[in-house]
């Protein structure tokens, strides 16, 4: 048996009670500290009965030597320091997204954990769900087929945060998905984004993804729309998948129908005749298991065997190259902005 991890969670705001809760419901971990500028919030959180400790001194809990991870859920812009300071304190670090403000912070936090051997893990949540998981099977699987589309829809009304567009809020959830689950990466971005209600940021944006293979995929986020949508197609050469994140009783659905080209004659391309596939819709079962748990499970399980996690930094890394690369992009009046493979 292998001794549980020690860990502390940094921020005890709006995820960090979700940190608390799921480290405390997984054996492989031990909470040791939540750590927050407000101690007074802190306890709150942690409740009247409780072994766990609350500071306001993230020094103390690097020089903890009962922890060996930490869990961090702060502002994004604080990500690089503080991830930075536990990895050179000999910390592993799971980490909400995204992970730093730009590509080259995120790549010297990439280098830094290879130097020190440390796990360094992207809180992608999305990830962990029996959805997604399903999804990345099929596509992986080859029962898709080739995929020829991908179209993401993530909105809603709020929140419009203070530090970060709506952009770097919203998509890193929908580019994290599409990370995991396709088998190629991207190879060009182009972006458009508005900000109707003078808010000094954009709230409504859209991406269009040209993928290595010569697939488009669009990301579609606003923090503007009265009805909430969590939408995703993917469609393949054999059969398309449907994933709809509100709907509990039909979260995936595979469709077996779509398009073919039939072939005719000896000018293929200009002679192909098109055939429609009407089949059957499959809905497969998925268990119901929250997606956080997924989390922190695996957190422990790339620390006890010393392996990157599934969404480690480098996954990370290329989420924030792509959104670097559509930030450019609406600059400069949505041009197409070529990805350079840096994770």
């Amino acid at each position: 048996m292998t001794d549980a991890v020690g860990l502390a969670v940094i921020g005890a705001g709006y995820w960090g009670p979700n940190l608390v809760r799921t480290a405390q419901a997984t054996p492989a971990l031990r909470l040791e500290w939540l750590c927050d500028l407000d101690e007074e919030r802190a306890r709150t959180v942690l409740g009247a009965y409780t072994t766990v400790r609350a500071t306001t001194s993230y020094e103390a809990v690097l020089d903890d030597p009962a922890v060996d991870a930490v869990a961090i859920a702060t502002p994004a812009a604080t990500h690089f320091d503080l991830v930075r300071s536990a990895l050179e304190a000999g910390k592993h670090v799971l980490v909400e997204k995204p992970l730093t403000m730009s590509a080259a912070e995120g790549r010297k936090l990439v280098d830094l954990a290879d130097r020190t051997g440390r796990v360094l893990m992207c809180d992608h949540t999305y990830c962990y769900t029996p959805a997604v998981r399903r999804i990345r099977e099929l596509i992986h699987g080859g029962e898709l087929g080739e995929v020829q589309f991908v179209d993401s829809v993530r909105i809603n009304l709020g929140l419009v945060q203070s530090d970060i567009d709506v952009l770097w809020d919203l998509a890193p959830h929908d580019l994290s998905i599409l990370d995991f689950v396709l088998p190629e990466r991207v190879a060009a971005v182009a972006a458009h984004a508005s900000d109707p209600i003078d808010a000094g940021r954009a709230c409504v944006a859209h991406l269009t993804l040209w993928l290595t293979s010569g697939a488009m995929a669009h990301v579609h986020v606003n923090w503007l729309s009265p009805t909430k949508i969590r939408t995703t197609v993917i469609g393949g050469s054999r059969r398309t998948v449907v994933w709809d994140d509100l709907d509990p009783l039909r979260r995936v659905s595979v469709h077996d129908r779509g398009v073919d080209r039939v072939p005719q004659g000896p000018d293929q391309r200009r002679e192909a005749l098109i055939s429609y596939r009407l089949g059957d819709i499959h809905v497969p079962a998925l268990p119901e298991q929250e997606a956080l748990r997924g989390v922190m499970a695996e957190f422990a399980a790339a620390i006890n065997e010393s392996r990157p996690a599934l969404t480690d930094g480098r996954a990370g890394l290329r989420v924030i190259t792509l959104l670097e690369a559509a930030s450019r992009s609406i600059a400069n009046g949505g041009a197409t902005v070529p990805t350079k493979e840096n994770a």
